[in-house]
């Protein structure tokens, strides 16, 4: 488990409900967005933000059909939906962290929205250590059979913090929908 990416489980007989869920959480980040962007209409982060988020929702629904390739394939088998699985991904945990800190940004100068601030300070860096780590880890050939057993955790260690900062974003944005 600790070895796997969460896109390994696209692989397979049952890969489709791994694809099924990327597309469907592109979706639903992709609505999410639009509130986000009726919530903040001023000032750059209120700009930036929802771009962010909106660019991240188009890439997980790209990257939802196309399987990655199996871990460790020779690049001369490399498959070009493999490829674009991959960039999208990559892509996908560069802006995660850039997402949180520059709606941080946004948080620490309104005072309706200060209870997000240190959440998403910590789990920003969290989410920014992790994806910095899993790079080196996933690059260097001499690290890579160190940290081959926990590749799968560290990726891991980027998606929970940042679906669980989606979440109390979600909250946040509800409570003050409903306060009017």
């Amino acid at each position: 488990m600790f070895q796997t990416y969460v896109s390994a489980l696209s692989l397979g007989a049952r890969g489709w409900i791994q694809m099924a869920s990327f597309i469907i959480f592109g979706l639903l980040l992709f609505v999410f967005t639009f509130g986000v962007a009726a919530e903040f209409q001023e000032e750059k982060a209120s700009r930036g933000g929802p771009i962010l988020l909106g660019i991240i929702a188009i890439l997980f629904v790209v990257s939802g059909p196309l399987v990655m390739d199996p871990s460790g394939i020779p690049l001369d088998q490399v498959t070009v939906h493999g490829t674009i699985h991959g960039l999208a991904g990559g892509i996908i945990f560069i802006l995660l962290p850039i997402s949180c800190f520059v709606f941080l940004r946004r948080f620490r100068a309104d005072h309706e929205w200060q209870g997000l601030r240190w959440p998403t300070l910590v789990l920003g860096v969290i989410i920014a250590s992790a994806v910095v780590l899993l790079t080196i880890t996933s690059k260097a050939p001499n690290l890579q059979n160190v940290f081959k057993d926990w590749l799968g955790l560290i990726h891991r260690t980027i998606i929970v913090p940042y679906m669980f900062w989606l979440f109390m974003f979600a909250l946040g944005l509800r409570r003050r929908i409903e306060q009017g």
